[in-house]
């Protein structure tokens, strides 16, 4: 069976490296799904789910904002946020999300208000990974 390499990079550290089967990246106008030989792409990545696809088994990770870079046999994904359902503390990002909403009643400025809105983004992306494992 063919595989590519999947490389996710944060700012803090490389969080993934395998040899995987497919990958859906949260892309800006959709989902997209990456298949060994996929035509070279590249392309910003929204915060919500990246799932891989590693011997038949989907792992789900809650990733940030960014870019991802495809080729025939490879994907890169440059992120701000890339995290495990397991390392989601889900009170924690809950209360992100309190903060956000809050903070966004609030009369901020437009570089405010953006850098609350990625907050909220990417802490709604880390509820909805946490959540689904539990279905």
């Amino acid at each position: 069976m063919k595989t590519l390499r999947l490389e996710i990079v944060t700012p803090e550290a490389k969080a993934y490296s395998e040899d995987v089967e497919m990958v859906v990246i949260p892309g800006r106008d959709g989902e997209l799904g990456v298949y060994p030989q996929h035509v070279p792409v590249l392309t910003t990545i929204k915060p919500g789910e990246l799932r891989v696809v590693k011997g038949g088994v989907t792992t789900s990770l809650a990733v940030g904002d960014g870019f991802a870079e495809i080729t025939g046999d490879s994907i890169s994904v440059l992120t701000d946020m890339a995290m495990e359902s397991s390392a989601i503390d889900e009170a924690a990002a809950e209360a992100a999300v309190t903060r956000a909403q809050t903070a966004m009643k609030e009369d901020l400025g437009g570089e405010e208000v953006a850098a609350v809105q990625a907050s909220l983004q990417k802490a709604l992306a880390q509820l909805h990974v946490k959540r689904r494992g539990r279905h």
